[in-house]
């Protein structure tokens, strides 16, 4: 009898137990079918969980953007980004906003956070492009701006080595000495003989006033003296009009007047123009013969608007002409126009150089090469190719790591046998890239990154100081 009671009591509380459980296992399954389904905060890179997207996505090699839920954030999970600074193209774009808005396809546009604008401005390449595009670089350093100006000219005459041969009386040709233009004549040598009845009456007023001085040696002192001032007076009217010394002694050891002058070369040289001519009338101040000493002669040259501030007086220069490619003249700087040539931008310089064998003939082109050096200390300078000149900005893509640039704004100076001074923007020891940057340009987003809110921030700090 115990043992039946025992056996129902077990009965009784093993049916208990199943029901107590089945009644708890369908409260679960209740539960479970009413809890709401999980929506991910975010999408993650799944190799870098620094990377986010909004909306699914893929990386580089294919593997999609792992949810992230908001019980599996944690506040050490994600990093702190600071504050929102603008909002980028979510494919790249050079485009950006202040605020949050969509692309044509209506992606979101992805924030950019204060954190992450350290890399804002920088481009990173793989090594294997890198090696492709044929990229060069040079470190930046101190050098002194010195620039080679080539200019092309003309030899001309030296205007102070210019003579006239003229007369401050009327009279006629009598006979030509020198009778060829181009002909060389030595200082002293005849021209021409001349005959004027001017010269002839002031030569009898001359020796009559001799005669008369002769004549009073006798008589008072006054009378004397007022002889010998009539005779002086005479004589010196012969020398006003230009009478050389042996013709006037010539003059006064004879008693009878010269019939006929001679002129003689003032100054050894070429004859350049010989309007005189046998028989011909001539006045006061007309052109008997043009003479010009050729020993030393100039360079005519043009020097463009923004080359002149190279171009100092007392500068060397060295000359080459057409007609001796195999020779070379040294030359120097003496005169700087000071006026600009509206029509052509530029400056005319004056180059002087000798020509003691006559090579130089007035007319030839010659190109003058000029070594300007900018004075005062090494300025900082950067190779020509390593400057991207858009127009309206210069930039330069600086080396920070192996495969990483960093597009920099410039103020640029003097351009010196292709090397530009920096002002700002570079500093000495930097290393900038001078061969491929324009490639490095277009297989990069160079614009977004120089475009950025961020960077126009930087480069404006930059300009005001």
């Amino acid at each position: 009898m115990n043992k039946l009671a025992a056996l129902i009591l077990a009965l009784i509380l093993t049916l208990g137990l199943g029901l107590f459980a089945g009644y708890r296992l369908a409260g679960w399954q209740t539960h479970l079918s009413s809890a709401p389904e999980r929506k991910p905060l975010y999408y993650r890179h799944p190799m870098n969980p620094k990377v986010t997207s909004a909306t699914p996505a893929k990386d580089e090699m294919g593997m999609d953007y792992l949810p992230v839920y908001a019980e599996d954030a944690t506040p050490t999970a994600a990093p702190e980004k600071g504050r929102i600074l603008y909002y980028r193209h979510p494919m790249g774009a050079a485009d950006t906003s202040m605020t949050p808005k969509k692309d044509e396809m209506g992606m979101d546009y992805i924030p950019v956070y204060e954190s992450e604008i350290g890399h804002t401005r920088q481009l990173s390449i793989s090594a294997e492009k890198i090696q492709k595009l044929g990229v060069r670089s040079e470190p930046v350093g101190k050098r002194s701006l010195i620039r080679t100006l080539r200019t092309l000219g003309t030899i001309q005459v030296d205007e102070r080595r210019l003579h006239a041969v003229t007369t401050k009386f009327e009279g006629w040709v009598q006979r030509l000495h020198v009778n060829a233009t181009g002909q060389a004549v030595k200082r002293g040598e005849p021209l021409l003989d001349i005959d004027s009845p001017d010269l002839l009456t002031a030569q009898q007023e001359y020796l009559i006033a001799r005669r008369g001085m002769a004549a009073l040696s006798e008589s008072s002192a006054q009378a004397r003296s007022t002889a010998q001032q009539l005779a002086e007076n005479a004589l010196q009217r012969l020398r006003y009009w230009d009478i050389g010394p042996a013709q006037l002694q010539a003059l006064q050891s004879r008693e009878a007047p010269l019939e006929a002058l001679t002129l003689n070369a003032p100054v050894s040289g070429v004859v350049l123009e010989k309007p005189a001519q046998e028989g011909m009338r001539f006045t006061p101040g007309e052109v008997l013969f043009r003479i010009a000493d050729l020993s030393r002669v100039w360079l005519l040259a043009e020097v463009f608007e923004q080359d002149v501030g190279w171009i100092r007086i007392g500068q060397g220069a060295s000359i080459s002409i057409d007609a001796y490619p195999d020779r070379y003249f040294e030359g120097r700087v003496d005169f700087i126009q000071p006026v600009l040539a509206s029509e052509t931008r530029t400056v005319r310089i004056r180059l002087e150089l000798a020509n003691a064998g006559g090579l130089l003939k007035p007319g030839m082109y010659g190109t003058a090469e000029l070594k300007a050096d900018a004075g005062g200390e090494a300025a900082v300078a950067v190779p020509e190719s390593a400057v991207i000149d858009s127009g309206t900005r210069q930039i330069v893509l600086v080396q920070k790591g192996e495969g990483v640039f960093e597009p920099r704004r410039v103020k640029l100076g003097r351009l010196a046998d292709s090397y530009f001074e920096i002002l700002e923007g570079v500093e000495a020891g930097e290393t900038v890239v001078t061969g491929a940057n324009f490639l490095i340009d277009a297989e990069s987003n160079l614009k977004s990154a120089l475009d950025s809110p961020s960077a126009g921030k930087t480069d404006s700090t930059q300009e005001g100081h």
